[in-house]
This record gives structure tokens, C-alpha cells and sequence, in this order.
């Protein structure tokens, strides 16, 4: 496998560009099995307009990627998922369109090495410079532990082992689209200006655990103080003021935007987008395996990115609309 992406402490390792797809193709999303918001099973919350300090106040940013400069942006009113789409909602667009996703066609994708459950003859090899990721021969969003694990007991977990482009043809279907990196920030801090998370500025353990992210020594021994070795259900812990479930922490959420550790010097106030051309997507959030020993992007305002034929255990979606 090749190196993790971004620096990440999570070490998401990108796609291996070497890796050959298996023969069955990507089912295209076609105009007839296309549905409206009503069959896109995930509630929603409005979000309201207005204008916010995009990046990090708090002196905890990781400077390669680019938190800073603190700058003001507005955004139109729009409506977000409450939570990141879950198996459940997830398997009725499958149903629906026969989609195949790229952790199938590709017939592996990353798993974290305390969450295989496949034979050892699966295991395809290790991340450089991130031996805790196993590439793992057939898991998916199906079996996000491998050939030996299912999602029977987890229809209200985040889907994961979707990629950007999985997660862009599911919005294509629910007739819906990803965040773009101003609206997730926007949405995730709840309405509270500068704070560090979506609660305000208190640690994750005051007074007591309020995300799903590491505890113990990382990256062998998780005390699950939190309850939880990976995925955690989406209404776990507390909404924050706009009503969205864990925008931190959990899992990883796919962005519109392309990634660039230079964009906010230059970008636009109004309605940003990103830029218009790169090699990886924006992913925010953090998730389980984040560590304020090792990886602190459970932040408002932290950045990773992935390419958007990656996929892996840590990382889902949510959606939104105006």
C-alpha cells in the first residue's frame, strides 16, 4: 500500500495507484433511478445564513495544512444532514441502483489492525509510515472489517469504505451534493464563533467523554473510555446548536472542495467552493483513531484529504442542499 495522505495522524492511506480494479465496473447512476430527498433516508437540519471566522482560533492548527489565516466567510442558508449517511440509508441507494462501489471493484480497502476480522490470507499488506492500516482483500461498506465482519447490527452506523466518487454518485442519486469545506466548518461549529469544537471550547473529557476519538496509547491499546473501539452509532453523545450529530470525531467526512494547503489566503468570502483543479478531496472532522497525542484533527477547523478513489474504514459522508 502506498503512504498515508496528507500527513494525517490517522494515517488514511490513499489508493494504491498500482491496484487493478476487478472486472465488474461502476453501475452509473441513470436519470430513471434517480429519487427525491424523500427516499434519501437521513434527516435534516436548516442551517442559517450568515458570516463566521473560518480557521483555527485556537493555536492547536497543524500549519501544513493550511488552517490559517483566520478569515471571514458567508454562506447561503442550506440544509445538512443531522447525521453522516448510515449503512441503512446507504444500502437503499445499492438497492435501488445496483451501485457497486470502488472498495468492491477495486476488491480491497484500508482497515485499522485492531478491526480485521478476515483471515490472515487476506490481509494484502501495510500503509508505509502507517503499519497500523492494513489493506484488507474484501472489505467494504458490506464488511468494514473484512471477509469475517458484516453490518447485520449496524444499520445506524456511518457507512464506511466510501469513497469521494461513491459518496458524489450516492448525492447524484438522492438528488443532493457534498458540503463544501465552508459549509461543513460553518455547520459543525453550531453557531458558537471561534471555538475549537462544536460545543465550544471545553475538552473532549469535560466533564465528560462528548466524541467518539482514541483513548489510551495510540496505536495499540484502547482503553474504550468512550465506549468504543471503532464506529460509533450517528446519534451518539449530544447535537450540537444546529442539530448535527458528531461532526467531529466518528468518522471522517468527505467534502466538495479539492484540497489545498495554500486556498484560504486567496479564497473567495462569499460561498467559497475550493479550488478548481487538484490531486485529493477535503476531508474533515477526525475520527475514532484521532489522539490528541498523535492526531488532533477532531477540531472544527482542522484539514485532511484523501484521493477520491480512496476508501477506508474511518472515513463516511454526510449531504447537503439549499
Amino acid at each position: 500500500m502506498a503512504d498515508s495522505g496528507c500527513g494525517c495522524g490517522c494515517g488514511m492511506p490513499p489508493r494504491d495507484a498500482g491496484a487493478q480494479p476487478q472486472s465488474r465496473p461502476v453501475l452509473p447512476v441513470s436519470a430513471a433511478s434517480r429519487h427525491s430527498d424523500a427516499s434519501h433516508a437521513v434527516a435534516q437540519v436548516m442551517v442559517p445564513a450568515g458570516t463566521f471566522a473560518m480557521g483555527d482560533s485556537s493555536g492547536d492548527r497543524n500549519s501544513a495544512d493550511g488552517e490559517t489565516p483566520v478569515h471571514p466567510v458567508t454562506i447561503d442558508a442550506f440544509s445538512v444532514d443531522a447525521t453522516t449517511v448510515t449503512n441503512d440509508a446507504f444500502a437503499t441507494f445499492v438497492d435501488a441502483t445496483g451501485y457497486v462501489t470502488e472498495a468492491e471493484q477495486f476488491g480491497y480497502s484500508a482497515v485499522f489492525h485492531l478491526a480485521v476480522e478476515a483471515p490472515r490470507t487476506d490481509i494484502l499488506g501495510q500503509a508505509a509510515g502507517t503499519p497500523w492500516w492494513f489493506g484488507v482483500r474484501g472489505a467494504s461498506w458490506r464488511q468494514p472489517g473484512g471477509a469475517l465482519s458484516s453490518i447485520e447490527d449496524r444499520g445506524d452506523h456511518p457507512a464506511v469504505h466510501v469513497s469521494w466518487n461513491d459518496a458524489q454518485a450516492y448525492c447524484e442519486w438522492a438528488g443532493r451534493r457534498l458540503p463544501t469545506e465552508a459549509e461543513w466548518e460553518y455547520a459543525a461549529r453550531g453557531g458558537i464563533e471561534r471555538a475549537k469544537y462544536p460545543w465550544g471550547d471545553d475538552e473532549v473529557d469535560e466533564p465528560e467523554w462528548r466524541v467518539n476519538i482514541w483513548q489510551g496509547e495510540f496505536p495499540r491499546v484502547n482503553t474504550l473510555a468512550d465506549g468504543f473501539l471503532t464506529t460509533a452509532p450517528v446519534r451518539t453523545f449530544e447535537p450540537n446548536g444546529y442539530g448535527l450529530w458528531q461532526p467531529v470525531g466518528n468518522v471522517w467526512e468527505w467534502c466538495q472542495d479539492w484540497f489545498n494547503p495554500s486556498t484560504y489566503p486567496s479564497a473567495p468570502r462569499d460561498n467559497p467552493v475550493g479550488p478548481a483543479d487538484g490531486s485529493a478531496r477535503v476531508l474533515r472532522g477526525g475520527s475514532y483513531l484521532c489522539h490528541p497525542s498523535y492526531c488532533n484533527r477532531y477540531r472544527n477547523s482542522a484539514r485532511s484529504s484523501n484521493t477520491p478513489d480512496s476508501s477506508m474504514g474511518n472515513a463516511g459522508f454526510r449531504t447537503v442542499a439549499r
